[in-house]
């Protein structure tokens, strides 16, 4: 698990969703030929690399389950500007949300053009497993409909640009929804708390203890 320890003169910023390896705070987006990394991972079927055969990737995500470091399923989700058709990527992402369920972990949601998609997702799915939309950066009237299932938001680079819609939907969004991520950028995750703070008139402190508190509400494989 990521072993988060505070210090009175040092706060570890959790990353719940990054490509870079090696910051043992963070959890790692695993692609099909990364291997299995040596500390948390999340690990899914993207839909940039979906494709008919997509069962055998589902097979080896399913036979790491037991691995305490998986911490998540994904990412995955829907894409219709870079991806295959909205029926295989519906197909993909239930599996891998059934299996998300079974587990007690949450689903990394990446969804571009595809939000109808989520919601027919959540139309025939009532009891849906958490779901982490990463990289939110979308209307914040989006997040407010979505508030009634059990989604939460994660925020990026976004936030560092001045009156965008990732700082309109943090300000909006209830604390008990949020997480914080570097996704593929270069930018500390110390940097997105720091502006997370400012916008929120919080510590980096109290937001990294705060994201703590909402994933070990939401899955079983805990921060500690």
């Amino acid at each position: 698990m990521i072993n988060q320890n505070f210090q009175s003169d040092l706060v570890h910023f959790p990353d719940f969703h990054t490509h870079q390896k090696g910051n043992v705070f963070s959890i790692f987006n695993t692609l099909p030929d990364d291997g299995i990394p040596d500390q948390c991972f999340s690990w899914g079927i993207h839909p940039w690399y979906l494709n008919e055969n997509w069962e055998k990737e589902f097979e080896k995500i399913e036979s790491a389950k037991a691995n305490p470091n998986l911490v998540a399923i994904g990412e995955c989700g829907f894409d219709l500007i870079k991806g295959p058709g909205p029926k295989l990527q519906m197909e993909a992402f239930s599996a891998q949300a059934e299996l998300a369920k079974k587990l007690g972990l949450p689903i990394i949601l990446h969804c571009i053009k595809g939000t109808h998609l989520l919601q027919e997702y959540l139309k025939n799915h009532p009891e849906p497993p958490t779901i982490i939309w990463h990289g939110f950066n979308q209307n914040p009237q989006i997040a407010e409909k979505l508030l009634s299932f059990p989604i939460y938001f994660s925020f990026g680079k976004a936030i560092l640009k001045q009156d965008s819609n990732a700082q309109q939907c943090l300000l909006k969004c209830p604390l008990d929804r949020i997480f914080f991520e570097t996704d593929n950028s270069d930018i500390p995750i110390s940097v997105i708390y720091q502006q997370a703070s400012l916008l929120l008139g919080l510590s980096a402190g109290q937001l990294a203890g705060q994201v703590e508190e909402n994933w070990n509400r939401i899955s079983k494989r805990k921060i500690t």
